[in-house]
């Protein structure tokens, strides 16, 4: 009880002591909370209707269709320019699958495995034509070789002991097929979404006939056109006031669906100096004499010269060089050389050195058997799976004894033209490129000997053992430290966006300027490896006036800073981005204005081709209102004279016509209606052109529904 008591008297103490511990408790947990979402958040490459993609989620869907790609081209490797245009292609995959899933659900639309089965079974999807799985005889898909591949793909998983690369490759078309089935069942939800809009449109009576004579009736015209340029630009006023109504009245076509940033930038692009040109020629000089010595390892001083080109001792096509060295082997003789002489298209200094012409099959089909060692016991066995051949074994049943294959194999000269070839490889198809079709040789190679029989060898072409040095003039690091330096040092000099620009040319740079810029162009200024500058320049906490670090970029052979110039998250672009466009249209309105003031005293063509900057009558035949007139005095088409024209009657002279290259006054001259009556058939097909015209006028439903899904791109983060 005394301990009881004690606890009572101190309760006030108490609860403030549990109420503190209450409460820390539940700020660790806000903190905690917070800082989870913070981390979802640094994660989330992009977000659709506010579910967010993590950047695992999104590798994955990239690492999936770079396999598709790989698998499908043949690509051992992709480029940078590649990989970033699949990543491009994946998002924006993703974002209209996501849009159209979002509809579909509200809407009850689904896609069912039976109906997913039912196109397979059909051949219906073009997406099937892509797929291995064909018939031989017809070329078109077929359902029987995929469901064969299937059984036998099972059947391999559920079997140990195959081999690694068969297992590999079953592995790479299941996948790939895995990729195709998923496809089809969205492109089916999106084909059911885009047909249940299309049935909202249909062509009524009224239109389809108005459809059908707008295509037929005829009407011809005397015209005279002002064009804008006979109006000087001084003989208008263009003040703000005016711009920004142009802008309201245009806003709609400044639509924006990411946000935007507008920078000023330096790019100093970093060259060779004097010095260092002169140096390469030096070193180019010497090269030249170390490929004409005697008895030269050709191979081994390209490699040394630190040519961009290297050295393959088999015979290449000449379109298989560089197109400047292909220009120049067609008049060289063999034993002869070219060079060191500029190339100034890439900046280069070349030698060619053609060491043989040669005419050689460009597609020899060929098997072979290996034998593995070049010991004297390797030798034995090459030499009586010889005897065997010339005793009329057959081939492929002796590859069997070795378990191999013995299989034909078509190699074209496009397989390895380009590729980086070893001294195995090299020395096989100088082999079998001269080996006469029909016969069986043996070819040594560094480790084994392969037995090669050539079966066929077709088109003959010529081919070119050519060694090639191609040196670009790259700066040298002393270069590339002054020029640093002396651009450090014009930075640190001016700290404002305002110095910078004001003493720029004296120093002997260009500030550039770049308006509305997005995130998803990957780049700066088109400079290569400029992602760290664009994390910069879309970062929220990046404040306009301020200026970047020197950003080294490029091939290292560029040095950038920027200027944030402006930032826009709005739905808009700015006035400020568009106002080049924006003062255009004012320009031409105020422009149309004096050219109508000027006709509107005109009462007839003649009247009208006498006024200052008209251009002479001309006359326009077979105008008809669903297609615009092509004005040839001006060379434009102009939509509005189309509706005017046809709305006038026969005889009619108009002269308050606004088009995109001048303001017009017409007469019509002629009329002519078709004969033509409207079948049962012809209105059918003319209400369809109806109806389609209408669904392509609603096509911009996507975009609606991409500004509705509040679409966020953070790509730009992480690559």
């Amino acid at each position: 009880m005394a301990a009881l008591q004690k606890i009572r008297s101190k309760g006030a103490i108490l609860l403030l002591v549990v109420g503190l511990a209450l409460f820390a408790f539940i700020a660790e947990e806000v903190v905690r909370a917070l800082s989870s979402s913070r981390t979802e958040s640094r994660q989330a490459v992009g977000e659709v209707y506010g579910e967010k993609i993590n950047i695992q989620e999104y590798n994955d869907l990239v690492d999936e269709y770079t396999s598709v790609v790989k698998f499908s081209s043949g690509l051992e490797n992709l480029t940078e320019e590649q990989t970033q245009s699949i990543r491009d292609q994946v998002w924006q995959t993703y974002v209209q699958n996501q849009l159209i899933q979002h509809e579909a659900e509200e809407l009850g639309l689904t896609v069912t495995d039976a109906e997913v089965q039912d196109i397979i079974n059909n051949g219906q999807s073009p997406l099937l034509a892509q797929t291995p799985f064909s018939n031989p005889q017809t070329g078109a898909f077929d359902v029987q070789t995929l469901n064969q591949f299937l059984t036998n793909y099972k059947a391999m998983k559920d079997q140990p002991g195959q081999p690694a690369e068969a297992l590999e490759y079953y592995e790479q078309i299941y996948n790939y097929w895995k990729f195709i089935e998923k496809n089809i069942r969205s492109q089916q939800l999106a084909q059911k979404f885009q047909n249940l809009i299309g049935k909202s449109f249909i062509a009524n009576p009224v239109t389809t006939q108005q459809a059908f004579e707008a295509t037929h009736n005829e009407k011809e015209i005397c015209l005279v056109a002002l064009p804008y340029s006979s109006v000087k630009d001084d003989e208008v006023k263009v003040e703000d006031k005016d711009l920004r109504a142009k802008y309201e009245e245009l806003k709609d076509i400044f639509r924006l669906d990411e946000p935007t940033r507008d920078i000023k930038y330096i790019d100093v692009t970093i060259t060779a100096s004097k010095a260092d040109r002169q140096q390469i020629d030096a070193e180019m000089a010497e090269v030249a004499a170390q490929l004409q010595a005697e008895g030269a390892d050709i191979a081994n001083v390209v490699r040394k010269s630190g040519s961009i080109v290297s050295y393959s001792a088999v015979p290449l096509r000449r379109s298989a060089l560089p197109s400047d060295i292909a220009a120049q082997v067609d008049s060289m003789a063999a034993g002869t050389q070219k060079g060191p002489y500029l190339n100034a298209a890439d900046n280069t200094q070349n030698i060619v050195r053609l060491l043989a012409k040669t005419s050689q099959p460009d597609s020899i089909k060929f098997s072979q058997i290996g034998i593995p060692g070049i010991d004297e016991a390797a030798q034995k066995t090459a030499d009586s799976i010889m005897t065997a051949l010339n005793a009329g074994v057959p081939f492929d049943s002796i590859a069997k004894k070795y378990n191999q294959t013995g299989q034909e194999t078509w190699l074209t000269s496009a397989q390895y033209e380009g590729a980086t070839l070893d001294e195995a490889n090299q020395q096989l198809i100088k082999a079998i490129s001269v080996q006469p079709a029909g016969t069986t040789q043996q070819v040594k190679l560094p480790t084994a000997i392969l037995i090669t029989h050539v079966a066929e060898r077709r088109n003959m072409v010529e081919k070119y053992d050519v060694a090639i040095v191609k040196r670009p003039y790259d700066f040298s690091n002393d270069t590339y430290n002054k020029t640093y330096n002396d651009f450090s040092q014009f930075v640190a000099s001016n700290k404002t966006a305002e110095e910078i620009e004001a003493n720029a040319m004296k120093a002997g740079y260009m500030v550039k300027e770049r308006k509305g810029m997005f995130s998803n162009e990957h780049q700066v200024a088109g400079i290569a490896s400029t992602r760290e500058a664009l994390r910069w320049i879309f970062n929220d906490d990046t404040e306009v006036g301020e200026i970047s670090e020197i950003y080294a970029c490029g091939n290292n052979d560029h040095l950038l800073v920027v200027i944030l110039e402006g930032k826009n998250d709005g739905k808009f672009s700015t006035l400020e981005s568009v106002k080049d466009m924006v003062q255009g249209e004012v320009l031409r309105d105020k422009k149309a204005d004096v050219l109508l003031e000027r006709l509107s005293a005109a009462k007839d063509i003649a009247a009208a081709s006498k006024i200052t900057g008209a251009l002479p009558v001309d006359t326009i035949r077979h105008i008809t209102f669903n297609a615009p007139v092509f004005v040839s005095n001006v060379g434009a088409s102009e939509a509005s004279l189309a509706g005017a024209v046809t709305r006038s009657a026969n005889g009619q002279f108009v002269n308050n016509v606004k088009g995109q290259a001048a303001v017009y006054a017409f007469q019509v001259i002629n009329e002519r209606k078709s004969d033509i009556k409207m079948t049962d058939e012809t209105k059918k097909s003319t209400g369809e052109q109806v109806a389609n015209m209408q669904m392509r006028s609603a096509s911009r439903f996507m975009q609606e529904l991409y500004e509705r899904a509040g679409v966020v791109d953070n790509r730009y983060i992480f690559y």
